[in-house]
């Protein structure tokens, strides 16, 4: 079926603190398969549930019966506070995918067993999870454990949307770049015993070490830059500038050993002004023409040079190739 859209260069309305959801809209009607998907009406072929899937169907160049209807069906998402546009994301994805999944609502499977090979966990999961959300967003995260008692390796596997990647501190140059984000998200970390799972072989909680790594990459990784850090009394945020590629994003290094190079090229950008408690979400997102900034009801071109700001906060790519040794 040939589809016939417009630009989709059109602000949404605020309608009372609600640019971190217009700036997510705007990021998810740039992912392209995600958006024909929904205009194609697909879901109503593919879906399991008989039920009406009322956030796919809504229209949202008027926001408030499209967010009348999430906070109906999300009614625990605290909403409008300034760090929400991560949690909002989160939330939304997840109640998509429910309403359009392929598979009935079975039971949680549990735990399975440390020594379950990551493929064994995937599939089970999709046996469960099964949409276009999981198609494009879903990736399977990896977690190794090294006990330094004995040596045991062992390995978890859990699913992941998106990747909240630390800030590391401000460099002598003032700058930090995503790859020192990704970096640090992946670097080896030391736990003591009171903050060590059991170990299999020990059987005690003893000294290890913990790395993170993709062992699947999704078509479309979101990365959010941890700018909001909470303390006891406080939550702050950071304006540290980091620096992000556009294009060949190569996330190879953060896979398997075996995977090569793993590309991905910058669609859309979510962005948060000011501080924790006087704050605003905007969007900045690329088309076949270019680059636009949505501000709400306004919408401007924008050129690649002014992408780069302290403001960054969630970055979608998508994937731009595929390697045969990749797992899918």
């Amino acid at each position: 079926e040939q589809l016939t859209i417009g630009s989709g260069r059109v602000g949404l309305r605020n309608i009372g603190n609600t640019c971190f959801l217009n700036a997510v809209v705007q990021c998810l009607s740039h992912t392209c398969c995600l958006r024909d998907y929904c205009l194609l009406k697909s879901y109503k072929q593919e879906k399991f549930s008989k039920d009406e899937p009322l956030l796919m169907d809504g229209t949202v160049v008027n926001p408030r019966k499209f967010y009348s209807v999430f906070r109906e069906v999300v009614p625990y998402f605290s909403g409008y506070s300034q760090q929400d546009a991560q949690e909002f994301l989160r939330f939304l994805l997840d109640k998509l995918h429910t309403e359009i999944n392929r598979r009935p609502n079975m039971p949680d499977f549990g735990t399975l067993v440390l020594s379950e090979e990551a493929s064994v966990m995937w599939k089970k999961h999709r046996e469960r999870d099964d949409s276009r959300i999981v198609d494009l967003f879903s990736g399977q995260l990896r977690s190794s454990l090294h006990c330094s008692m004995c040596s045991h390796h062992s390995n978890t596997f859990d699913v992941f949307c998106d990747l909240s990647l630390p800030i590391p501190k401000r460099s002598s140059t003032g700058e930090v770049t995503l790859r020192q984000c990704l970096d640090l998200f992946s670097q080896e970390e030391k736990l003591d015993r009171d903050n060590s799972p059991m170990c299999e072989r020990c059987n005690r909680r003893t000294e290890c070490t913990k790395r993170l790594s993709i062992q699947r990459f999704p078509q479309v990784i979101v990365l959010h830059l941890n700018r909001f850090t909470m303390s006891k009394w406080s939550i702050s945020k950071s304006t540290v500038y980091v620096s992000f590629p556009l294009t060949n994003l190569d996330l190879g290094p953060y896979g398997p050993v075996d995977c090569g190079s793993v590309l991905y090229d910058l669609y859309a950008i979510c962005n948060h002004a000011g501080t924790v408690n006087m704050g605003h979400y905007t969007a900045c997102c690329s088309d076949g023409n270019g680059w636009c900034f949505y501000n709400d009801s306004s919408v401007t071109p924008v050129t690649e040079s002014q992408l780069q700001t302290n403001q960054a906060y969630v970055l979608f790519y998508q994937r731009s190739n595929s390697t045969a040794s990749v797992r899918k």
